[in-house]
């Protein structure tokens, strides 16, 4: 089991977790414009519904949702009644990645090894994993890491306001782990689904972070966060009058003073628009 964050995971805009357990609206994803498509057994799908979301999840999964979209499959934390069973369904199953929850700390991922062919996306859902995030994302298992905010709050005792005031830290700490690890970080979800400009600030604050895409809960909630995890036409015309510019070292650019590493930043900004210098 080795991560493999390609170019594909780095830049996934949208994150789209979809209920394992209903048909309805797994045959809906295949149409959707989500970056990626995340099968949930955990948090979506009732205890005692979860053993009969399997093979729906599964079938689900191997039929495909179109695209090029990525796959991944949230799977039970262990210590739960359902977390080996998921294993399990993995083996042999057509899926990009395993969404892990609940990573305390490095053992977790540690537990898995000889058990799960796929890479990770870590889930950092309480302050134990705020302090360990940099040793977990750092493991050669792990592709990414996924903020699990609702969580997170509940765990740090915050009840975040309109700004997600008293979780700045947290969310930036995640930043920083995958920034260390050079692996992509997914911002979590917003629960007000009938809340537009809310989705907005958030994905606007999110990219500011630096998180590479968002996770999401609603079909309605993929185009905002795929119009403002990506580039505008604004962003890609400076990008590469920027490149142009430069002659190497310092210089001058729109009265800002530029050198190779805004060239670097430049050229980033372009391969993730999937546009060539």
């Amino acid at each position: 089991m080795t991560a493999e964050a390609g170019p594909k995971l780095h830049h996934v805009r949208s994150a789209l977790f979809v209920p394992g357990g209903r048909q309805g609206a797994l045959d809906k994803a295949a149409g959707l414009a989500a970056d990626m498509i995340v099968v949930d057994l955990e948090d979506a799908v009732a205890p005692d519904a979860k053993r009969g979301a399997r093979a729906i999840a599964a079938d689900a999964i191997r039929g495909g949702f179109g695209g090029d979209k990525l796959i991944a499959l949230r799977i039970n934390a262990a210590g739960t009644d359902w977390h080996n069973g998921d294993l399990e369904l993995l083996d042999g199953l057509p899926v990009d990645y395993a969404v892990l929850p609940k990573v305390g700390d490095p053992d977790a991922v540690d537990a898995l090894n000889g058990r799960l062919s796929v890479p990770v996306l870590a889930m950092i859902e309480t302050a134990a994993a705020i302090y360990a995030a940099r040793a977990i994302a750092a493991m050669e298992p792990v592709a990414g890491l996924l903020a699990g905010t609702n969580d997170l709050a509940l765990d740090l005792g915050v009840r975040a306001g309109p700004g997600r005031e008293g979780l700045e830290l947290a969310l930036q700490t995640i930043v920083l782990a995958g920034a260390a690890a050079r692996k992509p970080v997914f911002d979590g979800v917003c629960n007000r689904l009938d809340d537009a400009d809310m989705l907005e600030r958030q994905c606007v604050q999110g990219r500011a972070y630096g998180f590479t895409g968002k996770t999401l809960i609603h079909p309605g909630q993929i185009e905002t966060a795929n119009r403002l995890f990506a580039p505008d036409e604004a962003e890609l015309d400076r990008a590469d009058a920027l490149i142009e510019a430069s002659k190497g070292g310092a210089a001058r650019f729109r009265g800002e003073m530029i050198e190779d590493l805004h060239v670097i930043e430049a050229r980033k900004l372009l391969a993730r628009a999937g546009r060539r210098a």
